[in-house]
């Protein structure tokens, strides 16, 4: 069954919508070209290829085998202290590092044991903690029978995952005063969370002037703009050329100026971008540094590094400018775990927010203290990292705040994998899968993209217009300009080649651009939707040339 054709005006009122939804339309429309309609036998030789969305089809095996070795072991001690029929009890800390030695070596055949002991190995060897608190703590979390307790992070899985963000987000260089950190139910969470509790504490107020270094995950974009916040936006954007036709989705130096404004108190940044999937260099990473030191002391900087992994030497924002940032991380996308909901806040001890909380005046104080009042005696000595956690449960569910200790325990686990080498290949195959996925749709498309040694390659973002003027000329592009509206080309995608990619334009990139998952099929799908991207711009073309023949 052919997909439906659609006017210009309803692709026009179309592209109103998020990305993520307009995604949804965009499947419809390759369903249809499949004729996968109910009742309807599929005789179309159209394959759907969604390439829309960032869930990998990659997970990491062993880490997750040793979580369930882990929750053998724990129901093997709870069984121990009370067993009757379904029962059990809680476990028990006294003995438990001698008790889980014997049961190792009782059960060598279980899947993840091994691992499951190098991990514990290399955290209480290597990272110093005490294997008898390190694993009561364990055992207790993937049981799952208690509060998380400290709520804000279990004590010895908090240390676990500072060396892990030491290690592959912080460039092996944590603050130099400590920093803290809040596991939170995904990288979504913590966006979240960081947007209410600087609200709530007075560090923005709806209306306030913030900028986003863009492109950009749609959602800070969309935030923003809720009536909630209504924040003013300035948009600090990437748009160097690397020759002609080709984006570098490079900041040059006058939009990084932009920062130096004292008005702007808030920068959110996803490093590596997505979608152009490139870490910030070093030359914006300092001009940035230099601008907070210089001009604008008190920015608060929230950079989202969840694609760090990927990057060869990543160094986050956080590690240059450590008193101004609030690094959200989440394990979703290196792991396979989006269904997880794995993700943290980290924030250094020593931090503008804290500075700027204890310099707001009386009234402000005095509303802070009637907020937490309840959960502290001491409001003022109370860190915004904590008030994070209390915000998250609206103050007055604190008690029982927290990410939940079987989620907790598997972050430690993922984090403790990680260091080992066998995590360490693991993220060089990742690293090699995204790259070969993006040689062979480059391949497919015929198109031309920067060389940048910093790219991620989780996502690609082709600006489809400047490809059109590099490859036909301006005046090609000036036609698909006056024609055509910008999606055009991922209506036309879905429909004749089953192929779903984003808007480029919902990033607040090129409204031309178009954002493809390297992530999520096969590796050879990449070259069919490279082939499908090439096919539609040879139908323009050829429609472009009939109107200058007629």
């Amino acid at each position: 069954m052919p997909a439906r054709s659609f006017t210009r005006d309803e692709i026009k009122r179309y592209a109103q919508l998020s990305p993520f939804e307009l995604k949804n339309v965009f499947i419809d429309i390759a369903r249809q070209a499949q004729g996968d309609q109910p009742g309807h036998k599929d005789t179309s030789s159209v394959q759907m290829l969604n390439a829309g969305r960032g869930n990998p089809n990659w997970i990491a095996t062993s880490p997750r085998e040793a979580f369930y070795a882990l929750g053998y072991f724990a129901l093997t001690e709870s069984r121990r202290v009370w067993h009757g029929d379904d029962l059990g009890g809680m476990p028990e800390k006294p003995g438990v590092a001698t008790r889980f030695d014997r049961w190792l070596r009782e059960h060598p055949e279980l899947p993840g044991t091994l691992l499951l002991a190098d991990c514990v190995d290399h955290a209480t060897g290597e990272l110093g903690l005490d294997r008898e608190h390190f694993l009561h703590e364990l055992t207790d979390a993937v049981t799952g029978d208690n509060y998380p307790v400290p709520d804000r992070s279990l004590a010895d899985t908090e240390q676990v995952v500072r060396e892990y963000l030491r290690r592959e987000v912080y460039g092996g260089e944590l603050p130099a005063g400590g920093l803290s950190l809040f596991p939170t139910e995904g990288g979504t969470a913590a966006m979240c969370y960081v947007f209410d509790s600087l609200m709530q504490n007075g560090i923005l107020h709806k209306g306030d002037r913030i900028a986003l270094m863009v492109p950009v995950f749609t959602p800070y974009v969309e935030i923003p703009q809720l009536d909630t916040y209504e924040f003013d936006v300035v948009y600090v954007k990437a748009d160097l050329m690397a020759g002609k036709g080709v984006r570098e989705w490079r900041y040059p130096e006058s939009e990084v100026a932009k920062l130096a404004d004292p008005s702007i108190k808030l920068l959110c940044l996803v490093n590596p971008s997505n979608p152009p999937s490139l870490a910030l260099s070093r030359r914006v990473a300092e001009q940035i540094t230099s601008v907070v030191g210089q001009q604008n002391p008190n920015l608060v900087v929230v950079t989202d590094d969840v694609y760090g992994t990927f990057v060869d030497g990543f160094r986050s924002l956080a590690a240059d400018l450590p008193r101004n940032t609030l690094l959200v991380y989440s394990y979703s996308k290196h792991y396979g775990a989006t269904g997880w909901r794995l993700g943290v806040i980290g924030l250094a001890d020593d931090n503008v927010v804290d500075d700027m909380i204890a310099a707001l005046p009386k009234a402000e104080q005095d509303r802070l203290a009637r907020r937490y009042g309840s959960i502290t005696l001491d409001v003022p000595g109370l860190r915004f990292i904590d008030r994070l956690v209390a915000d998250s449960r609206q103050v007055a569910l604190n008690h029982t705040a927290g990410l939940s200790t079987p989620q907790q325990a598997m972050m430690a686990l993922f984090s403790l994998f990680a260091m080992l080498p066998e995590g360490r290949a693991y993220k060089e195959q990742l690293r090699a899968i995204v790259h070969r996925r993006l040689d062979l749709l480059v391949e497919g498309a015929g198109m031309k993209i920067a060389e940048d040694p910093d790219r991620a390659a989780y996502y690609v973002e082709l600006d489809l217009l400047a490809e059109a003027e590099r490859v036909y000329g301006k005046e090609f592009a000036a036609y698909l300009q006056a024609q055509y509206e910008p999606v055009d080309p991922l209506f036309r995608l879905a429909a004749q080649t089953g192929v779903v990619l984003l808007n480029g334009g919902g990033f607040e990139g090129p409204e031309w651009s178009v954002r493809a998952s390297l992530a999520n099929l096969d590796d050879l799908d990449y070259l069919k939707i490279g082939h499908g991207l090439h096919r539609i711009f040879e139908e323009y073309h050829q429609e472009w040339r009939s109107t200058k023949d007629a």
